[in-house]
């Protein structure tokens, strides 16, 4: 490996870079003069190493914080603009040399020495650097010197940012979507009159009038068996029913895919969403949900090489997973922590109701794991079987209180199914309850007190919240809240506020009238992490009855390359932006009762809003998932690329509790698939000014949030065994 980095080190740099250095050095006198004196990196390294400490010492906080003895939230906000810099150099410098496997690019090695790198430039013009990382070089000795510093953005401005983003509640938005719902309305009655189309449940009779055939689908669009039927599979007839939008280029790129064999469906109210017609109030608006439809040329070549980012998808059958744990098979359970397990039925909620263009499951679709042939999604026999199999392990799992049911998608699943599902978690859980009356105190098993359902259909396909369904949760609320439930939750993807339609709102206030609380989980895209999107996302969702819960940096590798907004952007965002919806803790009282009656809970969020004065309320966690450790924004900078894309190690979620396991895992090092330079410019392409992202540069190291205690799980009124289960425990 070491000749590897030896030939890349005489690889000569561009005239760009040579330009980057040239001011790099221009304003930094002693850099210039440590490099130039340095007869080899060693001397480089121990000259700016010395410069920088004696600058740091002087703040008794940052070298403590910078030699670890001092870490949490507390003490990351302590720390200064400068010192972010300061310790960011001296990771570099206790890091040089580190090779890592870069699974951006299918495992190659490497190698972080950006001190060498500069050295080898200024010495003999030399080490192959790019632009990219002069540029992260020369904003970064600009911020320890002092002359980048940063300005954090008034409510005033992130307000007025906010205030850029339409909702779908917008009646101008309104007006665009029934246009769009009526020409593909229109296109798909060409299609079943011309034979193109046939479906023995939805088809016209013989005689009736074109007004009668479009009053007739007109009917159909409420229903969400209609829009998966009718779900889009193919590149062409997506531009056909986007009226011939598309550019060749994306063309192209959908064509590619398809020959690639990648899944593409789409059902036609998602699609309805689209703007065909740009109006000028809200150019760019439909865009974080035009990436979820539209793939990228990054993924169609990763296609077939792509990385499992999961490490729990890589189980063995008869070995724990990579956070200790044992589970009945591979498909239908996966687990991370002590107290909760996602559970994935044998039923078509292992579809969803579309294909998210990054999704984290996406290398399981590659695999064949997963598919949208929704015939043979259904369940079989013997998944009767292996229900109860799965509920046995649950009942016997001394420590678990929660079960995500997910796939996929849980609403996916037929009301039939869902409800064996439902009605065999409340058997076992009854079971477990009534187990622990025969067991003496400290050696009681958890028993259930949280129920999720993690879903999309709220925003892909409201039409999927019915009458019927919310019965089915109605009841089972009713039944499970006798026996110690206390937590329903349905958790739900929303994007954009372009995705929050009257039909989606409608079906949050049929699902809270249920007495399940909605929660939403933000993937942070590119065009989703233009500045005020977030914020005014969480404002538009409070209003109709959601509570934000996560906002996620995207997973995956090069394959989502497009969509993927630096971790440096998550945290700019919550410390510039999500802080003008920073809850005073007076309030966490007030909050953590809210999902104790789901139904006035919109009602009781815009009162809290009113008193409190905050625009939305800020109780979701900036995180990455990451492989095998779980969320968590609690990273340093340890390094860079060549190509400027930032080396970070990541810790555990200090907050929460972990598989005892865990704490022998390493730290997890995560290379970011593109450079901050880069994320810049496509944010350019997009519209965006970069001069409003500036201080992006300067937020080297994370700190994850404390977590809102209405996500707290409920007291026992016993104590749990300290036994584990179902684990692997090296003595």
């Amino acid at each position: 490996m070491a000749t590897i980095s030896h030939e890349l080190d005489r690889i000569a740099i561009t005239v760009k870079s040579h330009m980057l250095l040239r001011q790099l050095l221009k304003e930094n006198p002693t850099l210039e003069e440590i490099m130039r004196n340095a007869k080899n990196e060693t001397e480089a390294l121990i000259g700016v190493r010395n410069w920088v400490l004696e600058k740091i010492k002087k703040n008794k906080y940052a070298y403590s914080f910078y030699k670890k003895e001092t870490h949490g939230r507390e003490a990351f906000e302590k720390l200064t603009w400068q010192d972010f810099a300061a310790i960011r150099i001296l990771d570099y410098i206790d890091n040089a040399g580190r090779q890592f496997d870069d699974l951006n690019l299918r495992g190659e090695k490497a190698i972080s020495n950006p001190i060498n790198l500069i050295w080898l430039a200024v010495t003999h013009g030399t080490g192959g650097a790019k632009p990219g990382f002069f540029e992260d070089m020369l904003m970064l000795f600009r911020q320890f010197t002092g002359e980048y510093e940063r300005k954090i953005p008034s409510q005033e401005k992130v307000e007025e940012w906010m205030d850029r983003w339409c909702s779908g509640l917008d009646p101008r938005i309104v007006k665009l979507r029934e246009e769009n719902r009526e020409r593909i309305i229109k296109i798909i009655i060409n299609k079943i009159d011309s034979g193109e189309i046939k479906d023995n449940k939805f088809f016209f009779e013989e005689g009736m009038s074109k007004e009668q055939k479009y009053l007739k689908a007109l009917d159909w669009w409420d229903d969400s068996l209609f829009h998966l039927r009718f779900a889009v599979r193919k590149a062409d007839l997506l531009n056909e029913l986007l009226d011939n939008s598309l550019d060749p280029d994306t063309m192209k790129v959908l064509h590619s895919a398809e020959e690639m064999g990648i899944p593409f469906f789409v059902n036609p109210y998602y699609l309805s969403l689209l703007h065909v017609r740009v109006p000028y109030f809200a150019v760019g608006a439909d865009l974080a949900i035009r990436y979820y439809v539209v793939y990228s040329q990054q993924l169609i070549d990763e296609y077939g090489n792509i990385v499992a980012w999961e490490k729990e998808d890589k189980l063995k059958q008869g070995e724990p997973n990579a956070a200790g744990w044992y589970l009945p098979n591979e498909h239908n359970i996966h687990r991370r922590y002590p107290e909760v397990a996602i559970l994935i039925p044998d039923t078509m909620g292992r579809a969803c109701g579309g294909l998210c263009a990054s999704c984290q499951r996406m290398y399981d679709f590659q695999r064949g794991n997963l598919n949208f042939n929704l015939d043979k999604l259904k369940p079989r026999q013997t998944w009767d079987e292996k229900l109860e199999t799965l509920m046995e392990y649950f009942e016997k799992d001394s420590k678990l209180r929660d079960i995500l049911i997910t796939g996929g998608d849980a609403l996916m699943s037929s009301d039939k199914s869902l409800q064996k599902i439902l009605d065999k978690i409340y058997d076992m859980a009854e079971r477990k309850m009534e187990a622990n009356r025969n067991k003496p105190n400290g050696e009681k098993f958890a028993h259930f007190l949280r129920i999720r359902l993690g879903s999309r259909l709220p925003v892909y396909l409201p039409q999927r919240v019915t009458p019927e369904l919310v019965k089915i949760l109605g009841d089972f609320k009713k039944r499970a809240a006798k026996i110690g439930v206390k937590q329903f939750f349905i958790q739900t993807h929303f994007e954009s506020p372009m995705e929050v339609t009257p039909e989606a709102r409608n079906a949050i206030k049929l699902l809270n009238s249920a007495g399940w609380t909605v929660t939403n989980q933000h993937v942070y895209i590119t065009a989703a992490s233009r500045r005020g999107h977030a914020a005014k996302l969480r404002k538009v969702l409070n209003e109709i009855g959601i509570i934000n819960y996560y906002t996620f940096s995207v997973k995956g590798y090069m394959e989502n390359n497009f969509n993927f907004a630096t971790n440096e952007r998550a945290v700019q965002e919550q410390m510039e932006e999500k802080v003008i919806g920073k809850i005073p803790e007076e309030y966490y009282s007030t909050i953590k009762d809210f999902p104790n009656d789901a139904a006035s809970i919109a009602e009781n969020m815009s009162k809290l809003m009113q008193k409190s004065g905050l625009p939305f309320l800020g109780t979701d966690r900036n995180v990455l998932n990451l492989p095998g450790v779980g969320k968590s924004l609690t990273f340093r900078t340890i390094g860079i690329t060549r190509y400027g894309r930032r080396i970070l190690e990541f810790e555990l979620d200090h907050t929460r509790n972990h598989s005892p396991i865990m704490k022998q895992m390493d730290k997890v090092i995560i290379i970011e698939s593109k450079s901050i330079s880069e994320y810049l410019r496509q944010l350019e392409d997009i519209g965006e000014d970069r001069k409003e992202y500036e201080s992006i540069w300067g937020y080297s190291i994370g700190e994850t949030e404390e977590r809102i205690p209405i996500y707290d799980y409920p007291e026992y009124d016993y104590e749990v065994t300290d036994e584990y289960t179902n684990i692997l425990l090296n003595e």
